[in-house]
């Protein structure tokens, strides 16, 4: 039987008093008129203030497996990538819209394996003019994940803005089953419509967390945990919200002395990676290709075997930089420890992957060819 409303009032009040009595509840004053809610306003009184504004977003779609198709729902690992274009990957998550006001722009539609620095400079150059746009207030880049970190690097040194850019990626295909790219770019358009991600530098948001793109890197190639941080992720990504653990402390952004307004191009720079019984010709050979420094992606602590050194001194003194970095996954390396790099007038890449360092390397050439201000820039970026 339906109640009337002043029957359902006489009930609910009862009700709320034994509820409070059986919690052990102090009982505070209840009017009627508290249990019957707000009463409408008035003519003339004001009213709630509207809901605010949703943040604008603009998602620049590059590839990449985010935008790859498989041949069925079980093919995980075997698709083909960059196939999906930008308004089906927008449309693809309804639930966007709720978050924020979306808008997407087609860069590349390529793996991310194929990226160049021309591409790159194209890139940061398109992301650089809508930062600066006041109707834009984030941007979320999707991209491949085999070198997103990279181009998340790059442009975390030369886009000077503290409004949130964030890279997304995903390890599975759109088609296959339980597929992680939908999660991942809702997650992305949330954090790049926060408030709280401006001036945290370039984003990396996948599996749920949101990670450094300066510390970020791929160290599995067939999970959606697939990047890592030794430092650790800056916060999640929760049913729509974000959460905050820490912030970057190097130069990036509006701090960085880089802007892509003046980088038309990039300097070669060579990666030689470190193992045993190695052979001279893999740095002189870059150097013949017109590399103008060379990472070396030493064993352990960069270490450069002894039969190596006089070949790496001797491409130093034709003006190469040498740039010692580490194969190993975590830890940094320590200027004038395995060699005397003050000696050989050689730098260190301090805590960045040979990946990373050959990113700053790059960008830092367009600047200085002094070893001493390349490792002021490798400590401080």
């Amino acid at each position: 039987m339906q109640l009337a409303p002043s029957a359902s009032r006489s009930r609910a009040l009862p009700m709320a008093i034994a509820l409070a009595f059986g919690l052990g509840l102090p009982l505070a004053p209840v009017s009627g008129s508290a249990l019957e809610g707000p009463a409408p306003a008035k003519p003339g009184e004001a009213t709630a203030p509207a809901a605010a504004a949703k943040p604008r977003v603009v998602i620049v779609a590059t590839g990449g497996t985010i935008a790859g198709a498989g041949a069925d729902a079980a093919n995980s690992a075997t698709y083909q990538a960059a196939k999906v274009p930008v308004d089906k990957l927008i449309a693809a998550v309804p639930a966007i819209a709720q978050i924020a006001e979306v808008r997407g722009e087609q860069a590349f539609q390529i793996a991310s394996e194929s990226f160049t620095n021309a591409q790159l400079i194209q890139l940061a150059k398109q992301v650089s003019a809508l930062v600066k746009r006041d109707d834009v207030d984030g941007v979320v880049i999707t991209h491949g994940t085999d070198t997103v970190e990279e181009t998340a690097y790059f442009l975390d040194l030369v886009v000077k803005t503290d409004k949130p850019i964030v890279m997304v990626a995903s390890m599975r295909p759109s088609t296959a089953i339980s597929a992680d790219g939908a999660l991942n770019l809702l997650d992305a358009v949330v954090v790049a419509g926060a408030k709280d991600s401006r001036a945290k530098g370039v984003l990396l948001t996948m599996n749920d967390e949101i990670q450094a793109g300066r510390d970020s890197t791929k160290r599995v190639n067939i999970k959606p945990s697939a990047f890592f941080s030794q430092w650790g992720p800056l916060g999640m990504v929760v049913e729509g919200k974000t959460y905050w653990f820490r912030a970057p402390v190097k130069r990036h952004g509006t701090t960085s002395e880089f802007d892509i307004e003046t980088i038309d191009s990039l300097p070669d720079v060579a990666i030689v990676y470190g193992s045993g019984n190695m052979h001279p010709e893999p740095y002189t050979s870059a150097v013949a290709g017109g590399a103008k420094a060379i990472i070396h992606a030493g064993t352990g602590n960069g270490s450069v075997a002894g039969y190596l050194v006089d070949t790496l001194k001797d491409i130093r003194s034709k003006g190469v930089q040498i740039i010692r970095s580490s194969r190993v996954g975590d830890g940094f390396v320590l200027r004038n420890a395995e060699q005397p790099d003050d000696k050989y007038d050689w730098v260190v890449a301090h805590d960045l992957n040979p990946q990373k360092a050959k990113i700053l390397a790059a960008v830092a050439l367009t600047k200085t060819q002094d070893t001493k201000e390349l490792q002021r820039i490798f400590w401080e970026y």
